[in-house]
């Protein structure tokens, strides 16, 4: 079951922004800090929690840490929005097969009227 601390963690708009910034690749802190409104000790904050929630790991290298995105947390979420993207995807479906029928009845729909009234306006002419 998914933790309503994964989704908290994510709906931070700097964590966010620092996810979006990490899948392109492996980026130090400073990298980080260049594409992401924020300070840099905010940005080491951000990437703590993010680190403690499982998204990022850190790589150090002399002075520097190298943050990436790990998959897991991202495959645990994907299968959790999977249940709901199946849900959403069948009520989509129906919902684009009553508006093709509701289509095709309207197409149908004026051409009777047309041929209704064309058939009531002959019969006053006779």
């Amino acid at each position: 079951m998914m933790h309503v601390s994964v989704l908290q963690t994510l709906a931070d708009p700097t964590r966010l922004h620092i996810v979006e910034v990490l899948g392109s690749g492996e980026h130090s802190v400073n990298d980080i800090v260049t594409n992401v409104d924020a300070d840099q000790p905010g940005v080491s904050r951000h990437l703590r929690i993010l680190q403690e929630a499982g998204f990022v790991r850190a790589r150090p290298d002399g002075q520097k840490r190298f943050y990436s995105l790990c998959p897991g947390p991202f495959r645990d979420l994907d299968a959790w929005l999977g249940r709901y993207r199946q849900l959403w995807e069948g009520r989509l479906d129906k919902f684009g097969e009553t508006l093709a029928r509701k289509r095709e009845a309207r197409g149908l729909g004026p051409q009777v009227r047309k041929s209704s009234r064309r058939k009531r306006h002959e019969r006053k002419i006779e």
